[in-house]
């Protein structure tokens, strides 16, 4: 758990600067976002699958590009 406290002097806002500050080094932050949904883990065909696809909109986007039909 992480902890700030108030130093002498210190002001609201400053505090929560720190707070977040010390939120964002300890990676608290990229572990939430990464749980946030649950993913079921893909099948090594379905991966298979859609690399493939991603390649080949990849190749189909270069060749519209060389004949000037994509932006």
């Amino acid at each position: 758990m992480i902890e700030v406290n108030k130093k002498e002097g210190e002001s609201a806002s400053n505090l929560f600067f720190r707070f977040t500050k010390k939120i964002r080094r300890s990676g608290v932050l990229i572990e939430v976002r990464k749980r946030r949904f649950y993913s079921k883990d893909a099948n090594k065909r379905s991966v298979r699958g859609s690399a493939k696809h991603r390649g080949d909109k990849a190749k189909e986007i270069g060749r519209l590009k060389k004949l000037g039909l994509s932006s």
